[in-house]
């Protein structure tokens, strides 16, 4: 069964997971622009893309919100309980989910979807739960890798 919705996890997967404040106190976070493109990519080709992340940040927002991406969830405390929100709202089932986490906050949805992901640099007792790591570090390229995988290629 084809995906039709690929939600992705922000610190650790999206960025590298540090989390660092200018002397203004603001956060800074980075992103790879090869994940940015291959996001795109997939939502040209039709795959819904939502984030579901753990903590508030202004730099998630503005990063989705650039690159398109309407489904932005943050600060969630039961990831599985917004994925069952998702999948009624656009209609999918399980089969049709894609995941990419990278901790234990992420196990439940990890396991629940059909098709599951973690960076290079996620601990093991994540990376035994899913079905493809990449060999990249999140932040660093590891969501390109992973749409890639599910997709089939982008080129």
């Amino acid at each position: 069964m084809r995906v039709k919705l690929m939600i992705f996890d922000v610190d650790g997967v999206l960025t590298d997971g540090s989390i660092i404040y200018d002397d203004s106190g603001r956060e800074i976070k980075r992103f790879h622009v090869r994940d940015g493109f291959a996001i795109k990519m997939a939502m040209e080709l039709g795959i819904k893309v939502a984030v579901i992340s753990g903590r508030n940040s202004a730099a998630v927002e503005r990063r989705c919100r650039e690159l398109g991406i309407e489904e932005i969830h943050q600060g969630v405390d039961d990831k599985l309980s917004v994925y069952e929100s998702l999948k009624r709202k656009f209609g999918v089932s399980d089969g049709e989910c894609s995941f990419m986490g990278d901790d234990v906050p992420d196990i439940p949805l990890l396991k629940a979807v059909s098709v599951s992901g973690a960076p290079a640099d996620a601990p093991d007792y994540v990376k035994e739960v899913v079905d493809f790591v990449s060999k990249s570090p999140g932040g660093r390229g590891a969501v390109r890798e992973f749409i890639e995988y599910v997709v089939g290629g982008l080129v």
